[in-house]
């Protein structure tokens, strides 16, 4: 950029151009004036492109950060659901493993079930047999007291017997 050319005498030279035109104006047909443009406005010109230039740098410079914010938004998000499927897939994985266990307990307790009522219904059959051989003893023990019965007075009738044999004789000897 030129310091030296100020913007007014630019415009100045400018609106002077288009008198002079407006003067050569003949019906549709304009007279340009000479082909080659005022240093003054040459430099404008310039100045104006380099502007442009920097405006559309700019726009592309913005254009590559949003476009690279955009970039790692994306990326930022797809790593979130990646990680999300990798959660949901452990917490899928841990629900199976937890279900895994709870149908093992439920088969090892139903299992201690049917064990805890088959030794239930052995005790019950060994107290029923044991009741049974109590009643038996018993029954036993009773008719061994009436046969002990039995033979002491069978015992005491011989004794007795006897006894009276003995004083019967010892009478008759005395006699």
């Amino acid at each position: 950029m030129m310091s030296g050319v100020s913007s007014t005498s630019g415009s100045n030279t400018m609106a002077q151009r288009w008198q002079r035109a407006d003067q050569h104006h003949s019906g549709n047909v304009y007279a340009f004036p000479d082909s080659q443009p005022a240093p003054d406005e040459a430099i404008t010109a310039l100045n104006l492109v380099y502007q442009a230039a920097d405006i559309f740098r700019g726009l592309q410079d913005r254009a590559r950060e949003t476009e690279a914010r955009a970039q790692s938004l994306c990326r930022e998000a797809s790593e979130k659901v990646r990680r999300s499927e990798i959660k949901a897939e452990a917490a899928e994985q841990a629900y199976r493993a937890l279900m895994a266990a709870v149908d093992q307990k439920l088969k090892d307790a139903s299992k201690a079930l049917e064990q805890a009522q088959a030794n239930v219904m052995a005790q019950t059959d060994k107290r029923a047999a044991a009741e049974v051989r109590t009643q038996q003893a018993e029954a036993e023990t009773r008719e061994a007291k009436r046969a002990l019965v039995l033979v002491e007075e069978a015992i005491r009738k011989r004794l007795l017997a006897a006894d009276n044999l003995q004083t019967r004789d010892g009478l008759t000897a005395v006699a």
